[in-house]
C-alpha cells in the first residue's frame, strides 16, 4: 500500500490523523513485511481511529472483531445458521440423513464473522481486532493460526486459505498482559499521549474553527491535568471534545469559569474533578 515512509505519513494525514514519524514507520514495516500490528496504550489516544485511517486510504473494507469478556469461536470466526438448517432438513424429511447432512453444512449454511470474513475474497481489507486484551485468553488461540497462516479451519468444509492477506491491526488497551506467542507474530506499537505540539496540530486540525491562542492554551491545560494524579487522566479524544465545547459556547479564552464549568468534558469521575478544580492553576500553565 505504501511506498515509503514518508508517503504514509501524508496519506494518513489526508484522512484527518496525524501520525508521529514512530507511527508512520511502523505501518510503512507491517505494510511491507506484512506483520500483524499490535498497538497498545491507553483508551483515547487514537489506535482504533489508526485503522479506520490506514482502512481509508487503502480503499480497504474495515472488518472489525470488537473483543469483550465472553467472546467466542462464534462471535469470532464462524457458526452455522442454525434456523436455516433445521429448515432444511424439516423440508427434506424424505432423504437420508447423508444427503441432508451434505446439503446443510455448505456454504449456503456458514455465518462468517470478522476473522473468517477478513481472510475471505480478493478485495483489500483491513482487520481491526480492538481491544484485545478484554478478550479471554482462550481467544488469543484463536487468533494465532489466523495470525501465523492466514487460514481458518472449519471442520465440515475444510481450511479456507486467505488468497489476499489483510492488513491486521490489534489493539490493547494493556489490561491483562497478552501471550509472548501473539506478541512475536505482531510488530509492536505503542501510542501514548502525544508531544504539545503534536497535539496542538490535532486540535487544530480536528476544530478548525478554534484560534491558535485558545488551542495552545486547550493543550497546556490538558498536560497538566496528566500530570495530575487522577483516575483517569484526559485522553485525545477528550481534549478534542473540550475544543469542540469551547468553541460551542464562543470562549475566546480560558478562564477560571469557563475552565470550571466544563472539566466534565475532560474529566469522567467525580473526584477528579475536585481535584482538577482545587489544583488547577491556569497562571501558572
Amino acid at each position: 500500500m505504501f511506498r515509503s515512509v514518508d508517503e504514509v505519513a501524508a496519506r494518513l494525514a489526508e484522512t484527518g490523523y496525524l501520525a508521529s514519524p514512530a507511527v508512520a514507520t511502523t505501518v510503512f514495516l507491517a505494510d511491507r513485511l506484512g506483520k500483524p500490528l499490535l498497538v497498545e496504550g491507553p483508551a483515547g489516544v487514537g489506535k482504533t481511529e489508526l485503522a479506520k485511517a490506514v482502512a481509508e486510504v487503502a480503499g480497504a473494507e474495515l472488518v472489525r472483531l470488537q473483543c469483550y469478556e465472553g467472546v467466542d469461536e462464534s462471535r469470532a470466526l464462524y457458526e452455522w445458521n442454525h434456523a436455516k438448517q433445521l429448515l432444511r432438513i424439516s423440508a427434506g424429511r424424505d432423504e437420508s440423513w447423508d444427503e441432508t447432512r451434505t446439503d446443510i453444512f455448505s456454504e449456503e449454511f456458514l455465518l462468517p464473522r470478522p476473522l473468517l470474513t477478513a481472510i475471505r475474497g480478493d478485495a483489500p481489507k483491513v482487520l481491526l481486532i480492538d481491544e484485545t486484551d478484554k478478550a479471554d485468553v482462550e481467544v488469543e488461540g484463536l487468533l494465532l493460526e489466523v495470525l501465523s497462516d492466514f487460514q481458518v479451519t472449519v471442520p465440515e468444509l475444510g481450511t479456507i486459505t486467505a488468497t489476499r492477506r489483510p492488513f491486521v491491526v490489534l489493539t490493547s488497551n494493556a489490561s491483562r498482559e497478552l501471550s509472548e506467542a501473539l506478541r512475536r507474530r505482531c510488530l509492536f506499537l505503542h501510542i501514548g499521549f502525544p508531544d504539545e505540539e503534536l497535539e496542538r496540530r490535532i486540535v487544530r486540525l480536528k476544530v478548525p474553527g478554534l484560534g491558535e491562542a485558545l488551542a495552545e492554551s486547550v493543550v497546556r491545560v490538558v498536560g497538566a491535568l496528566r500530570e495530575m494524579e487522577l483516575r483517569k487522566v484526559p485522553s485525545v479524544a477528550e481534549t478534542i471534545d473540550w475544543a469542540r465545547t469551547l468553541l460551542a459556547l464562543g470562549a475566546d479564552t480560558l478562564d477560571e469559569t469557563v475552565v470550571r464549568d466544563t472539566l466534565g468534558v475532560l474529566l469522567k469521575h467525580q473526584d477528579d474533578i475536585l481535584r482538577a478544580a482545587a489544583k488547577l492553576d491556569l497562571d501558572a500553565v
